[in-house]
């Protein structure tokens, strides 16, 4: 794809792009408009600017549009799961739910992960490569160009750890809530992270209004290390001591994820240990029951086994909830639908068609 990438850059610098092509300012207000607001899928739609600038544009400009390769939609509640291509024959998966407060999209930030999590799909064939903002961005756009319908909530949960793709994801936060363009709330944005404490940080440096999601999953550092390669490299009290500090700098109540593995974290001594662990804190515990996957023989905790877990975090004075399963019969969870469609013999890198076309 030729040039710079003109989707990822902020109005101050497409303005001092714009002005060094020779065009009136006003043009830039409009392109950012065309981009960010009317959701463009290429220079080709943006019909009130001339035609000679948008021979230009499309000659020295790369423009990020993703296309369509699979769309799902769950029978049993709703959710959709989409599988975006990219330019370079890479495929990334995203994930719309409807909440009776609004609609949520779960995005995606890497094309694999390399954090090697034990019980996820995302991190089965490792790290291939970083998205850019523009790419990020475009999961979002394509989405609401699909449905029609306002996104008014956003999780960086997908493929990926999004810390791991700092500088892209801080671009990315600021052109999503950027008030010339889609303006979401940054109160409704939430990052997830396996636990990266300089980076942890680092974002709590920017004082965004975003939440901070930690992926824990277990109540100590030890058993940690059995599921998430992370804690080899990361001791538990630094990523502890990291979210402490966003708190402190942000004000934004911290959440804690916690997949619930049957047999190897999901026992009454796993959640007195947890509770121990956060004595205190000013959190939400998100208890999540882990989707199998085939390439692992890690088993879903029973229904009494999570209500007890709960119970036990709820008695030591712990905010809790389980997170409802959605989009299963959909391959829902994170990497599922990507590892699918690569394992059917469509290699990410290869040059070939999508079965798909540039988004309506």
């Amino acid at each position: 794809m030729p040039g710079k990438d003109i989707k990822s850059m902020t109005f101050e610098e497409l303005s001092a792009e714009v002005a060094a092509l020779g065009e009136k300012a006003f043009r830039a207000g409009q392109l950012y408009q065309w981009m960010h607001r009317k959701l463009a899928r290429g220079f080709h739609e943006m019909t009130n600017l001339p035609k000679t600038f948008r021979q230009t544009l499309s000659t020295q400009y790369e423009y990020t549009s993703h296309i369509l390769v699979d769309r799902r939609i769950s029978k049993l509640d709703g959710t959709e799961k989409y599988l975006f291509g990219l330019h370079d024959g890479n495929v990334v998966e995203s994930v719309l739910m409807r909440y009776h407060f609004g609609n949520s999209v779960c995005i995606s930030s890497q094309v694999g992960c390399r954090m090697g999590c034990r019980f996820c799909a995302s991190t089965i064939g490792g790290l291939n490569r970083n998205l850019t903002p523009a790419e990020m961005l475009d999961q979002v756009y394509s989405i609401q160009r699909i449905t029609g319908e306002r996104v008014s909530h956003l999780v960086v949960m997908g493929t990926g750890e999004p810390l791991d793709n700092y500088d892209s994801l801080l671009r990315f936060l600021k052109l999503l809530s950027d008030e010339n363009g889609l303006n979401l709330s940054q109160r409704n944005i939430t990052v997830s992270t396996c636990g990266l404490p300089e980076r942890i940080h680092s974002l709590a440096d920017e004082q965004l209004q975003i939440t901070l999601a930690l992926s824990l999953h277990a109540p100590s550092q030890e058993k940690r290390k059995l599921l998430m390669p992370v804690a080899y490299k990361y001791d538990l009290r630094d990523v502890l001591d990291a979210c402490r500090y966003y708190f402190d700098r942000t004000g934004r109540r911290i959440t804690f994820e916690y997949s619930l593995v049957g047999g190897i974290n999901d026992a009454p001594e796993d959640a007195a240990q947890l509770a121990k662990l956060l004595k205190g804190w000013n959190c939400h515990i998100n208890l999540i029951p882990v989707n199998p996957i085939k390439e692992r023989d890690y088993v879903q905790s029973d229904q009494r086994t999570i209500l007890a877990f709960r119970s036990i975090l709820e008695k030591n004075g712990m905010n809790v909830t389980v997170r409802r399963e959605m989009g299963r019969d959909i391959a829902g969870a994170c990497g599922q639908l990507r590892k699918g469609y690569i394992d059917s013999g469509n290699r990410s890198g290869e040059s070939c068609p999508f079965p798909g076309s540039v988004l309506e």
